[in-house]
């Protein structure tokens, strides 16, 4: 998809990972939507993106989500782009994961990003057109201690992004994931940790952490290539 002129969708978009892909956005020539909880930091981050439009949305309200869509297409007319990229990680050994933490998670990684694609499918099969990049983990190729809560709900998405993208095909829909490798923003901050230690960031023998600005690359080149799966690192097609 050439993105010079689409309007594009943006979750998560007040920091890190989404924030730089929606700069990318932006420079590419898109009309950018900047969607989070943060609208103090969506409304300053929009001052500095040309054609941008910041909505305060919590994807874990479905009404937000749909509100978002609706905002989006009565300002625009259209949906062109949608990157689900609002998450939060969930740190725990099988015996301590939490019940009612475990469906918040799910809640937020899995069923927001259904919702909104929901929203915009339609829109985008009026137009003709569309692609959305779902954000997913590297943890989806793996199976790391302490993480299955967290991994286990991007692995769901994952299979929704490559099912939605056979599905979609006839009506001109490109839908992929992208794995991310560690990423240098708040995730690990914001992470639910079951138990009340800090992170280091002490990686061992782990290759440095990538910038947010490279897996926007990666997610800009994924839409131009409809890739139905985006590796950030070629060493992942193995794991």
């Amino acid at each position: 998809m050439d993105i010079k002129d689409k309007v594009a969708i943006v979750t998560g978009a007040s920091s890190g990972i989404g924030l730089a892909t929606a700069k990318l956005l932006s420079k590419e020539g898109a009309k950018v939507v900047l969607a989070s909880r943060s609208i103090e930091k969506l409304n300053n981050s929009s001052k500095e993106i040309p054609n941008s439009f910041a909505i305060k949305t919590d994807m874990t309200k479905e009404e937000d989500i749909k509100e978002m869509v609706r905002k989006t297409v009565d300002k625009f007319g259209r949906v062109d782009i949608l990157i689900n990229n609002a998450g939060r990680g969930y740190d725990a050994s099988i015996e301590e994961i939490d019940p009612k933490l475990f469906r918040d998670i799910y809640e937020l990684d899995v069923v927001a990003p259904l919702i909104a694609m929901q929203q915009v499918i339609p829109v985008m099969r009026k137009q003709g057109e569309g692609a959305i990049v779902n954000v997913s983990s590297g943890t989806a190729l793996m199976s790391i201690p302490n993480m299955s809560a967290y991994s286990s709900s991007k692995r769901a998405l994952v299979g929704i992004s490559l099912t939605a993208n056979q599905e979609l095909k006839e009506d001109n829909i490109y839908v992929g994931v992208i794995y991310p490798y560690i990423t240098a923003t708040d995730f690990e901050k914001n992470t639910i940790k079951s138990q009340d230690e800090e992170w280091e960031g002490d990686g061992g023998d782990l290759a440095p952490a990538d910038p947010p600005e490279f897996v926007a690359e990666k997610i800009v080149e994924g839409i131009k290539n409809e890739s139905p799966e985006i590796f950030v690192h070629d060493w992942m097609k193995n794991e």
